[in-house]
């Protein structure tokens, strides 16, 4: 593959900064001895700047090297990791400068220690390839750190959601956006045709919810029709956000099915936050969130009552408030996930997650884990699924709430799980959960944290690594949780038998 110039100023830095090394020479000797200043020497090396033709004769020539070598575009068997990940796509999709990182830096810490950061390279690269860790996903963890440096707020899309709603004259109130307002929108405003006939030809196609195709006429928007109305207001909103906020680079459809860069994933995710923001009002939102936590018992009822009255889904209005509650409210310690359950396999996953301002648990594993089956977000599934097998007709949905105290870290949580049943073409059932660390400040702003009607439950983050030895749910031998019992008793010993020998 062609390199960019910046990584051909990259290469030939780290292999000059490593041949005088070599050489035991540093940067005034060699400047010195080439005829060029210091800090031009020294730009070279960090792949700022990269020398004439004249200039690398004389480096080649002070560093006794062939010329060949010294512009070759391969590194020595100490970088060759680096070597690598310069000739590869993960920089091309790395975001370093939303982190305020850029390339030349990421370089300079490498050149300082070659073989140690090589090494490390080269472990991180190995682990990638051994989990199967695709781009998406790679991509996907890098969005949720971006998000989490943010507290999954947005002052700028907010104000953008606020703004189209007073040009446009969309209700302010707890009244949904019509469907078909939103489909005269994108039809007036942009230009759109809007086909709901063609993915349902497609059992293939089952999953997916919508998919744009650009044309020189208008672009389309081919959306499932099996959506409910709230998942078609929203996918139909996610689109005016791509052309409200201007937003180009995109992929065709959802990015967890199909994503090249990071511009598409982030540009997603924006389309995707503005339509919240538009269903789900800041001020409006942050009122009603703040009569529920008030509440001296839990109301599950009430709960899915005003998420109906803003006609969107769970998995919208839940992950809505991931923004609100550490913005307005000093919440801060809380996780989303999204997990299904696929009928046929019996396979759980997740499917979409994100933790403030860490990690907490319950988590992805990549693994193969099986996630704990005592955890409401599983549960729940099960429940729902175990429901329908016994004869009863489908529940619509699930609404379940769990005080769940991690036996790892001694961490409590207060998790609130909604699963409804999906299209009858659809294997696999989905919950949300939203799920609060039990903190000072969650005691002093939720009032019904304690109530008694709520069910402590002590759970694990996998099977494999819970230590209850009466678990009827257990679905996997702990094997991971004794092995490393066995590592622990083993140091043990070995420490003391070394003690006794001294």
């Amino acid at each position: 593959m062609m390199l960019s110039d910046q990584k051909v100023r990259l290469i030939f830095g780290l292999k000059l900064k490593q041949l005088r090394h070599a050489r035991n020479l540093s940067l005034k000797e060699l400047a010195e001895v080439c005829g060029i200043s210091v800090s031009y020497l020294n730009e070279i090396e960090k792949g700022k700047k990269y020398p004439k033709s004249e200039k690398i004769v004389a480096l080649a020539h002070a560093l006794e090297v062939p010329y060949d070598e010294m512009v070759s575009l391969k590194l020595g068997k100490t970088l060759a990791p680096v070597n690598e990940l310069l000739n590869s796509e993960i920089l091309n999709e790395l975001p370093l400068d939303v982190f305020g990182v850029n390339l030349e830096n990421l370089v300079e810490i490498i050149s300082n220690a070659p073989i140690k950061v090589s090494a490390f390279i080269s472990t991180l690269i190995s682990i990638a390839r051994n989990y199967e860790m695709r781009v998406e996903l790679f991509l996907h963890a890098t969005l949720r750190s971006y998000q989490e440096l943010h507290d999954n707020y947005f002052e700028d899309l907010e104000e953008a959601a606020e703004r189209f709603t007073t040009e446009f004259s969309l209700p302010d109130t707890h009244a949904p956006i019509p469907v078909e307002r939103l489909k005269e929108l994108l039809k007036g405003q942009y230009n759109y045709q809007i086909d709901e006939t063609q993915l349902g030809k497609y059992p293939e196609l089952q999953d997916i919810r919508s998919v744009f195709v650009q044309k020189k006429s208008g672009n389309k928007l081919l959306l499932n029709l099996h959506l409910t109305e709230a998942q078609a207001a929203f996918q139909l909103a996610k689109e005016i956000g791509y052309n409200y906020l201007h937003l180009t680079e995109r992929s065709n459809t959802q990015s967890w099915v199909r994503a090249e860069t990071f511009e598409q994933v982030l540009n997603n995710f924006k389309a995707s936050y503005f339509a919240g923001a538009l269903f789900l009002n800041r001020t409006r939102i942050q009122q009603d969130f703040k009569n529920f936590i008030a509440s001296e018992t839990w109301n599950g009822a009430a709960l899915l009552q005003l998420i109906e009255q803003y006609n969107v889904s769970t998995d919208t209005f839940l992950y809505r408030l991931t923004s609100i509650a550490p913005r307005f409210f000093g919440l801060t310690e809380l996780f989303f996930m999204r997990m299904s359950y696929d009928k046929t396999s019996g396979h759980f996953d997740v499917t979409k997650e994100l933790h403030l301002p860490n990690l907490h648990n319950p988590h992805s594993n990549e693994i193969n884990e099986h996630y704990c089956r005592r955890w409401v977000g599983v549960a729940i599934l099960a429940e729902l699924n175990k429901h329908t097998q016994n004869g009863n007709p489908p529940a619509n949905v699930v609404i379940k709430a769990q005080r769940a105290l991690y036996l790892s870290s001694g961490k409590e949580y207060f998790c609130i799980s909604i699963a409804r049943n999906p299209h009858a073409s659809q294997s696999a059932v989905s919950s949300v959960t939203i799920g609060f660390l039990i903190n000072r400040d969650f005691m002093n702003k939720v009032r019904f944290w304690n109530d008694m009607n709520v069910p402590v439950v002590l759970v694990s983050a996998t099977c494999e690594r819970c230590k209850l030895n009466d678990c009827k749910e257990r679905s996997a031998p702990p094997y991971v949780l004794e092995k490393q019992v066995r590592q622990s008793r083993m140091e043990a010993r070995l420490k003391e038998v070394i003690d006794q020998t001294q």
